[in-house]
């Protein structure tokens, strides 16, 4: 028996994921979870990120380590987010788009 999974299409960037709220290392982990979920059907993953009003060190170490497996794409940090991700110097590292539509078409 074959195991057989579906092959992405590359023009379709993967559904979007839209926490909100904080993630620190208390909470990050079923946000992980449901981010390992998507992948494992889809491939790849959108991160709507504009209502997260806190994030830290875990909440980058999970966004670093989808980024290294997978085609991730943030859209939209709040102001928060984009001040972490400018802090540790991986803001031109990651994927970040200012909207859903530029992260879907580019």
């Amino acid at each position: 028996m074959t195991n057989h999974q579906p092959t992405p299409d590359s023009s379709d960037p993967g559904p979007v994921l839209s926490p909100a709220g904080e993630f620190d290392m208390e909470n990050v982990t079923p946000l992980l979870a449901e981010i390992e979920t998507v992948i494992a059907v889809h491939g790849r993953v959108v991160l709507d990120t504009s209502d997260i009003t806190f994030a830290d060190s875990s909440f980058l170490r999970m966004i670093l380590g989808v980024h290294q497996r997978t085609d991730l794409r943030i859209v939209a940090p709040s102001s928060r987010v984009a001040r972490l991700f400018d802090l540790a110097g991986v803001d031109t590292y990651l994927r970040i788009y200012p909207t859903l539509n530029s992260a879907r078409h580019s």
